[in-house]
């Protein structure tokens, strides 16, 4: 018997926690739902989960201050946040902190659905794939499977993104790495909240690589990246 998809929901909103947990469980996931952000690290650290639903406005402990700690346990695990805010400034902070998506309140529960299989369905090829894992940039090595890049100094240890796009943009060295393409196979959707998240990773890349002056993340204008060698 297959195993189901563990989905920790932290939402502090009584109707909607319950109305997303039955939903959820209705769909055939195991939806653990926690009113509050301690609730829901607490049951973070004592039960594996496959993904985390965290609402952004919380009491006790805010869902970016959550989340920040789930990655510091858990580098890989999906996160969604789901908010009432629209600020661009709000999504992007929840970029930086390796979101995989966001979701506006109100939702639809299908939309919602339909994220998160497809969030699972790339995590599960990150981790089931069959191609190259490591790649030589410069004087740096970069292990896409162990998510590490390591020179003569020091090992940086990547989130799930950046590796997922360095390994793109690897596969494509010297050669143009098309936005909308790189958006759609690590975002799975090209709009403008998830082309600005790219842009955040495309700086974080760089930071990471200027150790090496040889190497270098080029903007192709109306194109996308390249990165040069």
């Amino acid at each position: 018997m297959e195993e189901k998809i563990k989905i920790l929901l932290a939402e502090d909103d009584p109707n909607l926690g319950m109305l997303l947990r039955e939903y959820l469980q209705a769909k055939n996931y195991e939806a653990e739902w926690a009113e509050d952000g301690e609730a829901a690290y607490k049951a973070f650290l004592e039960h594996p989960f496959d993904i985390c639903l965290l609402d952004v406005m919380m009491p006790k402990k805010d869902g970016f201050t959550l989340a920040k700690e789930i990655r510091e346990v858990n580098s890989d695990i999906p996160i969604i946040f789901l908010t009432a805010k629209t600020m661009k400034e709000d999504v992007l902070e929840g970029f930086k902190l390796g979101a995989d998506d966001y979701m506006t309140k109100p939702f639809s529960m299908e939309e919602l659905l339909l994220r998160i299989e497809a969030i699972l369905r790339r995590s599960a090829n990150v981790k089931g794939g069959e191609s190259q894992e490591v790649y030589k940039i410069g004087r740096m090595t970069f292990n896409s499977k162990k998510q590490t890049l390591v020179d003569d100094t020091e090992e940086v240890k990547l989130t799930t993104k950046e590796s997922e796009l360095l390994k793109l943009l690897c596969e494509n060295v010297n050669e143009v790495l098309e936005r909308n393409y790189a958006l759609k196979a690590i975002w799975a959707d090209d709009n403008y909240f998830n082309a600005r998240s790219m842009d955040v990773y495309i700086t974080k890349l760089r930071k990471h690589l200027k150790k090496d002056p040889t190497v270098e993340i080029i903007n192709v204008h109306g194109k996308g990246y390249k990165l040069i060698l």
